[in-house]
């Protein structure tokens, strides 16, 4: 097999994994994976419910389980606690003398309420001395048609909400709210917005600032690189490139060398050979990353925290609110990306991800794992400049095959599409969720749009 010169770098192949990695990974909140029938939860709670869910304070497993019966003692407390923890990472100053507001000590509405309002109540905040008070005027607490009904006994899912609206009210309060990157431009009476995802998330993104969600909230659409969530025709398609369509297997495709270390991989994540059998390089590679980092404690925080990236909760929000959803590629369109990689690089890219599992210890790439987590820091932080530099530190130096197909080309057809959106008659305001390393290279999305004359600013 021609062996090809500019030979992908380790360090090139983490960039390329914590940028790329979600692109083609299905991730479906779990209340929108099942039929609804499954789930013990109320249609109007599910906004909420979602939020709560990326912020930490409640596992999802709640769902299956009495979620609208009375909350138990052990669940109550989980809660809490984790609400506490939320609240605590603001890093507020604490009363010296602090004495809580006495409750009952039963499960009702107006216990849970006032054990909730104690958390905040220990910091200096302008809360007052009434809980029902505060929590009605902060819209915490709304009640029924009954009204209030604060001696009723509490469900899960009421306490879960209450819990959610106390994080979310305080964090906007303070204006604490992961900032992110952003832009927005407006021309023609057209306004677009513009988020960089970072695809793979923790529950510390969350809550995301208000004047971001404000802005996705007033925007006509939301438009990503692919939906994830449409997957007709896509994932069939998706599959189908993926895969030789007559007699070839991948060991006919790959070296006898490359192909023996793809055994031992197997054998390493307990994979069976024939599953991969006729299975692409490029796919192999794609498919090997993902299992391993789930595998790696290394990686352990980054792979159970694959549904909570950026582009993901904003199509979960889209699909809440029903608000429409464009893309700007498609999963079509990512498949073709990768499948034109020539046959070399193909397996220079598996090689490269082989070698990663097989001899981790001898790997001189970054650690994948504290690099995301910087990122994510400078994500929640607004810290665009110190995130690009970071960013382009890493692929400039990696430039090939791989990196050339992720961006180049896709830049200039997503830049020629919102031109298309800008200059519309049409008049419109969108909400574009792509990856940051779009927005923030040279001869990327905004780099064209101001080249062509459009005044892309930063979203204030």
């Amino acid at each position: 097999m021609k062996k090809i010169c500019n030979k992908i770098s380790k360090k090139g192949i983490v960039a390329v994994l914590l940028t790329f990695m979600m692109m083609l990974t299905t991730i479906i909140p779990v209340w929108a994976e099942q039929p609804q029938q499954t789930l013990d939860l109320s249609q109007w709670a599910i906004g909420a419910l979602n939020e709560g869910e990326r912020y930490g304070i409640y596992p999802a497993e709640w769902y299956y389980d009495s979620f609208r019966s009375e909350i138990s003692q052990e669940r109550l407390e989980v809660l809490l606690a984790n609400t506490d923890n939320k609240i605590a990472a603001l890093e507020l100053n604490k009363k010296e003398d602090f004495i809580p507001v006495s409750y009952n000590g039963d499960s009702t509405r107006s216990d849970v309420l006032i054990k909730m309002y104690n958390i905040l109540a220990q910091y200096d905040l302008p809360i007052g001395e009434s809980p029902v008070d505060y929590m009605k005027d902060q819209g915490i607490l709304q009640g029924t048609s009954k009204g209030l009904e604060l001696d009723q006994i509490c469900t899960t899912e009421q306490a879960v909400i209450l819990a959610t609206r106390l994080v979310e009210d305080t964090y906007n309060l303070l204006d604490a709210g992961s900032k992110g990157f952003a832009w927005e431009v407006e021309h023609n009476g057209n306004v677009i917005y513009f988020l960089g995802s970072i695809h793979i998330g923790n529950n510390e993104l969350y809550p995301i600032e208000q004047r971001l969600k404000q802005a996705f909230n007033e925007s006509d659409a939301l438009i990503v690189e692919a939906n994830l969530f449409d997957q007709e025709g896509g994932m069939e398609y998706f599959l189908e490139k993926s895969t030789y369509q007559d007699d070839a297997t991948l060991k006919d495709n790959i070296s006898q060398e490359t192909y023996e270390k793809v055994l031992k991989v197997f054998e390493k994540l307990d994979l069976p050979e024939e599953v991969y059998s006729q299975i692409k390089p490029w796919r192999v590679a794609n498919d090997l990353s993902v299992i391993s980092m789930t595998s790696s404690e290394e990686s352990q925080i980054a792979s159970q925290s694959a549904g909570l990236g950026i582009d993901i909760y904003f199509l979960t929000k889209a699909l809440i609110t029903q608000k429409p959803i464009q893309e700007l590629e498609g999963i079509k369109y990512q498949a073709d990306l990768f499948d034109g990689l020539s046959p070399e690089f193909q397996e220079e890219y598996l090689n490269a991800i082989l070698d990663g599992i097989l001899d981790p210890q001898t790997n001189e790439a970054p650690d994948s794992a504290q690099m995301l987590d910087e990122w994510l820091k400078q994500w929640r932080n607004g810290d665009v400049e110190g995130f690009t530099s970071d960013y382009n530190g890493i692929t400039e130096e990696s430039e090939n095959e791989l990196t050339n197909m992720l961006f180049g080309k896709r830049d200039k057809d997503m830049a020629k599409k919102i031109i298309d959106i800008l200059e519309s008659e049409e008049k419109g305001t969108y909400f574009v969720v792509v990856g940051a390393g779009h927005f923030v290279r040279d001869n990327t999305v905004i780099h064209h749009l101001r080249e062509k004359g459009y005044n892309v600013e930063v979203f204030q």
